[in-house]
């Protein structure tokens, strides 16, 4: 993509709009705000040449299934226009609370993940990759008690992103792709190590 993006009311204001609906939320099993985990995914997005949309949509891409499901949904198509709600809609796994099953949702997620359209796609993968990259740096601090943080425990996060990046790995995002699959090989190496397993 040639040129810079111009980041304009839009993106302040959906920073302000995540940042009030996630304010009392941090990460899973830590202290850190989760808008960290939001600035995160919309800074990959624009390193790797999103536009303006893409990174509104970065931004909000937790909104749905965290903060009030299909509603917020309408909101967001009303502030940031329909392009921005399909994106938003494109990343969200549960629409309703309480969530249905983790393994169920994982599944669902990842077979939609193949008829998605490219832009969902790319902001999907920059939020997976900031995902994997937390993962793998708690795991180098913490170790294994760190699974006791997640639905699917050690072998189904493990399972989950490798789905994941196998995916992602078929075009159009394939730069995204090759960054997650990098991340995903080291979380994998350093984890089977750690349990004395081997490949």
């Amino acid at each position: 993509m040639e040129g810079s993006v111009q980041l304009g009311p839009r993106f302040h204001a959906a920073f302000h709009f995540a940042a009030e609906k996630h304010k009392t939320q941090t990460r899973k099993g830590k202290s850190v705000p989760y808008l960290a985990h939001l600035m995160s995914v919309a800074a990959i997005v624009l390193e790797f040449d999103g536009d303006e949309d893409c990174a509104i949509a970065a931004l909000l891409h937790d909104v749905v299934e965290d903060c009030g499901g299909r509603p917020v949904l309408r909101e967001i198509e009303k502030e940031f226009g329909p392009r921005v709600a399909r994106m938003v809609e494109g990343c969200t796994d549960s629409f309703e609370e309480p969530k249905r099953p983790w393994e169920t949702r994982k599944d669902e997620y990842l077979e939609r993940l193949r008829t998605e359209d490219p832009n969902t796609r790319f902001v999907s993968a920059c939020d997976k990759l900031d995902n994997a990259r937390s993962v793998l740096r708690d795991f180098r601090k913490d170790g294994d008690s760190i699974w006791q943080r997640f639905h699917g425990g050690r072998d189904g996060t493990l399972w989950y992103y490798r789905a994941l990046a196998n995916e992602f790995q078929k075009p159009p995002v394939s730069n995204i792709a090759s960054e997650l699959n990098l991340v995903v090989n080291d979380l994998e190496q350093l984890t089977h190590n750690s349990s004395g397993e081997t490949k």
